[in-house]
């Protein structure tokens, strides 16, 4: 095979997987290590993809790439309404407590469902804590839900409070629940987010709640971006759509993180 032939596949390859390896690559092709970093260097020269320890990944996987609610929406939408639907089951019509939403389009299909929680008896009280507006106007419509609002500086492209103010209001607040979400989880460098400022909230509401429960799609798993808000072993029951790779599967195992697939 010629070079230019070998570089139209791996193109293909990267753009469909999102990241490759440079020995799973070397073996397909049947050349050298070598030869796979020359041609992912020219793909790379080209704009097509971005070197990593180990291998390469999309150009349009970048560690601080990050677009706003509206957009990421309908973005593996069947996914995320399973996982919501999953991470309701937590909240039963029996439950008394608070739980903690932090923003996103996972957790705000969430708050969909939480809009339409009923109790089992009228004593019964479910308080929301948010940092997000668009999930705070949403389980507002619920006369059974307190909603607490979470002060701070907004940033518009995640509707949500962020900085000293935020994280100061959780200091005081300890949720039964925190329902969290991350644009990447990875066996070793664990959930992120490619804000600084969301990832010290996410920090807080995970660290804080008596559950962490973190709502990840399967196009997520196995991602890392800018900056990491929690070890695996932070959190108490990961909700997604897809089991997890081998090494992502026994680095939850390890972190004794419960697993449910939606």
């Amino acid at each position: 095979m010629y070079a230019e032939e070998r570089q139209d596949h791996l193109e293909r390859l990267v753009v469909e997987s999102g990241r490759v390896a440079v020995a799973d690559l070397a073996r397909e092709f049947d050349v050298t290590t070598e030869t796979i970093r020359r041609d992912l260097a020219q793909l790379e020269s080209r704009g097509i993809l971005r070197r990593v320890h180990g291998g390469a990944v999309a150009a349009s996987n970048s560690s601080r790439i990050e677009e706003s609610v509206a957009d990421r929406r309908d973005r593996n939408a069947d996914a995320k309404l399973r996982i919501a639907e999953a991470a309701m089951q937590l909240i039963p019509s029996s439950f008394s407590g608070a739980v903690a939403l932090d923003a996103g389009t996972t957790t705000g299909l969430l708050a969909e469902h939480i809009a339409r929680w009923r109790p089992d008896a009228a004593h019964q009280t479910l308080v929301a804590i948010t940092n997000s507006i668009i999930i705070a106007t949403i389980i507002s419509e619920n006369p059974d839900v307190e909603v607490h609002l979470l002060g701070g500086r907004l940033r518009g492209i995640t509707s949500a409070a962020v900085g000293t103010s935020t994280l100061t209001q959780l200091s005081h607040l300890r949720p039964d629940i925190a329902f969290i979400g991350a644009n990447g989880l990875h066996a070793q460098f664990g959930l992120s987010t490619p804000d600084q400022e969301e990832s010290a909230v996410k920090t807080a509401l995970t660290r804080g709640a008596r559950r962490a429960v973190a709502l990840v799609d399967a196009s997520k798993l196995g991602q890392e971006t800018l900056v990491s808000f929690a070890d695996l072993g932070d959190i108490d029951t990961l909700i997604t759509d897809a089991a997890p790779a081998a090494d992502l599967g026994a680095a939850l195992r390890e972190a004794e993180v419960e697993v449910l697939v939606a």
